[in-house]
């Protein structure tokens, strides 16, 4: 078994204060992606840089206490690439690769951090602008090697993806180009949301407003948080997990066994 979760830590320190290291610690994982650490490197040294054995790799955002993406792994990489090759968006701290490749495989888990378009225009064209990037590279990635990205994309897919999806259709998130974005993703470049290929019931929900109150208590969610993987590695999927016990951000960890050795 291969276990990997993701979390959006909506800050490394806040996380931390509400339980996260002693759970990712006994949580079984062989690799934890996490997305907003919000943090630089003399926060994490010392005190977040590894959970239990599994040693963290992170990509830090430019801007302090902004962004930033963190891969803890138990296996020692054979490489590891920070960032995917946009000045833009590598000084936001967006992505963060371990390698482990053999002479017969090659493999990567990737933990990534979508831009939000919430706040307004300028960050929605700025999210248009990192998808048209990112979508090309995951093609040639995918040509490359087997892999899996772990992160919160800030885009629900399906209507199925959100509770309110009717109020939602002109919001960031669940905007029609975003969800293209994704179809085309899945459809077209043949990489899988591998979630959903164990799970197609309704309200799973991995994000929940911090500014409505009740939402996390009412379920009145988002899908935001997902594994994509190539074919090969999502066809070993065997068990999946939103993670609900505790509350570490206002995101909740998914948690995916597979049937896949390193």
């Amino acid at each position: 078994m291969f276990r990997l979760v993701t979390l959006n830590l909506n800050g490394i320190r806040s996380a931390a204060d509400k339980g996260f290291l002693p759970w990712a610690e006994q949580a079984g994982a062989d690799c934890i992606g996490v997305q907003e650490v919000k943090a630089q490197a003399d926060t994490v040294e010392g005190r977040f840089e590894a959970v239990g054995d599994l040693r963290g790799h992170f990509h830090y955002a430019q801007k302090k206490g902004y962004s930033g993406v963190g891969l803890y792994a138990r296996k020692v990489p054979s490489d590891v690439k920070i960032g995917f090759g946009s000045k833009e968006f590598d000084a936001e701290g967006r992505w963060i690769e371990t390698r482990f490749d053999t002479a017969q495989k090659k493999f990567s888990v990737i933990s990534c951090y979508f831009p939000s378009g919430t706040s307004g225009e300028e960050r929605q064209a700025a999210k248009y602008r990192f998808l048209a990037k990112m979508y090309p590279h995951l093609v040639k990635l995918k040509a490359e090697r087997e892999f899996v990205l772990m992160g919160d994309l800030n885009i629900a897919h399906q209507e199925i993806d959100l509770k309110n999806w009717r109020a939602n259709q002109k919001n960031s998130g669940f905007l029609p180009e975003e969800r293209a974005w994704l179809t085309k993703l899945f459809d077209k470049a043949g990489l899988v949301d591998v979630f959903r290929t164990l799970n197609q019931k309704p309200e799973q929900y991995t994000w929940w407003s911090q500014r409505s109150p009740g939402a996390r208590e009412n379920n009145v969610g988002w899908r935001l948080d997902y594994h994509i993987a190539t074919p090969a590695v999502a066809a070993t999927a065997k068990r999946e997990e939103i993670y609900l016990a505790q509350r570490f951000s206002d995101h909740a960890p998914v948690v995916m066994d597979y049937d896949w050795k390193l």
